[in-house]
């Protein structure tokens, strides 16, 4: 058996949670392996909606088994809310048992949190637009080697461990910043959420998604954010603080290159990204705030505007190559309903030339987009259930967007709920 992924393509925001809940039932085990809380995927059906930031998005299917993985850094305090939001909603995760937490998932402490917001100000008109959620220092004293992991909540010392990390971290807001904010009141929230996280399944996530597969059970593996956010490969310095792409699922949750199965990478059917950096094909204007009026683009855990744009093929070109995409998921199609046009970035022009790739510094030049004019169509497609009632101009964006991109799109999403998703081929 092989692990399958389930990735974005873009920069974050493509609807990885209503896909991941759409395949669950297919699925023995989903697990997130990397990313933190600063994720916030949006589920819905029965007429209700969730929010889930750190916990996998298949939770709601008895017969499905969820891993926070080792890549992920978490939060007590998020977390402990979101497991009270959802017990609330009748869905008592730890009665329920269907929720392990890998041991060697790295801790955000408050201070990580104070270390990030002391950042972010200092760096003023230049700063990247993190979520101040502590994520990127966290991910720092993991490299670093001086970070608290889940496992070691259980460990007699761990007082003295936590006192030990956040003596450094006072000391560096001291010394670069000049002050430090008190955080009692979020320490003693902290502690208290790491009660509850110990009466959860603490597990060696390595060996535990290896024998699900020498089982032959399915597993899914559920990123966060998106490929163009990759700390590596992403429009750095504008990214998260890990690894977005498959690779990351291999070190996120210990897999062996080999056993990766399909590589399912989902798009929006226009483009958004949230915070500083490049975005090509942007429409900084009336029209991309319809858009982002149309599809309520605000983040599901920020509430920040995001901003909007065509769909860049060069970006999405990329973003397959580096993740072995084996089939598409096309979202928010419904968006687009009652445009006249739409359009596609097909091509740069950059410093005199014509290209069909990502410049290494898109974050200095910014390229122009080379537009291609795609007929739009006035359905609404909301209500579709068969594939006959796709509109014709609709499929003709579909059929563009494969040959385009040399995959194929196996699933559209034309809707919000779990029950407005086509399966295409």
């Amino acid at each position: 058996m092989t692990v399958d992924v389930l990735l974005g393509l873009q920069w974050g925001d493509e609807g990885k949670g209503k896909i991941v809940d759409v395949l669950s039932a297919g699925y023995d085990l989903i697990a997130r392996f990397q990313g933190g809380p600063n994720a916030g995927h949006t589920l819905e059906f029965d007429g209700k909606k969730f929010v889930l930031n750190t916990i996998p998005s298949g939770i709601f299917f008895d017969n499905t088994m969820n891993l926070i993985g080792n890549g992920v850094v978490i939060d007590p305090i998020t977390l402990k809310k979101e497991l009270d939001k959802l017990k609330d909603a009748g869905h008592d995760l730890l009665a329920k048992g269907n929720l392990m937490i890998a041991k060697k998932a790295h801790l955000i402490l408050p201070t990580h949190q104070l270390l990030d917001a002391a950042n972010e100000k200092k760096m003023g008109d230049g700063k990247i637009g993190s979520t101040l959620k502590g994520i990127g220092p966290t991910y720092m004293d993991k490299t670093g080697r001086n970070g608290l992991r889940v496992g070691d909540i259980t460990l007699p010392d761990f007082k003295e461990r936590y006192e030990k990390l956040v003596a450094k971290h006072t000391s560096m807001l001291t010394s670069l910043y000049g002050d430090v904010v008190d955080f009692s009141e979020r320490e003693a929230a902290f502690f208290e959420a790491i009660e509850l996280i110990k009466q959860f399944q603490l597990v060696d996530s390595e060996h535990l998604v290896n024998d699900y597969l020498k089982q032959g059970k399915k597993v899914l593996a559920e990123g966060a954010q998106g490929a163009m956010l990759d700390i590596d490969f992403g429009s750095y310095p504008f990214v998260t603080s890990s690894n977005t792409t498959t690779a990351g699922a291999c070190t996120g949750l210990g897999i062996a290159p080999s056993k990766i199965g399909e590589v399912i990478g989902i798009f929006k059917a226009y483009c958004t990204r949230v915070g500083g950096g490049p975005f090509p094909t942007e429409l900084d204007n009336e029209l991309g705030e319809e858009l982002r009026q149309l599809g309520h683009e605000f983040g599901a855990t920020t509430g920040r505007p995001r901003r909007t744009g065509w769909i860049d093929l060069p970006a999405l070109k990329y973003a397959i190559m580096l993740n072995g995409v084996t089939q598409l998921v096309m979202t928010k199609a419904d968006v687009l309903s009652g445009f006249e046009k739409i359009y596609a970035c097909t091509h740069y022009n950059y410093q005199g030339e014509t290209i069909d790739y990502m410049p290494y510094d898109i974050c200095t030049i910014k390229p122009e987009p080379v537009l291609t004019e795609i007929e739009g169509w006035h359905e609404d497609i909301t209500g579709i259930k068969e594939l006959s009632e796709i509109p014709a101009k609709l499929q003709s964006y579909m059929d563009f967007l494969e040959q385009q991109l040399g995959v194929p799109v196996k699933y559209l999403s034309v809707g919000p709920d779990r029950v407005q998703t086509l399966v295409m081929h």
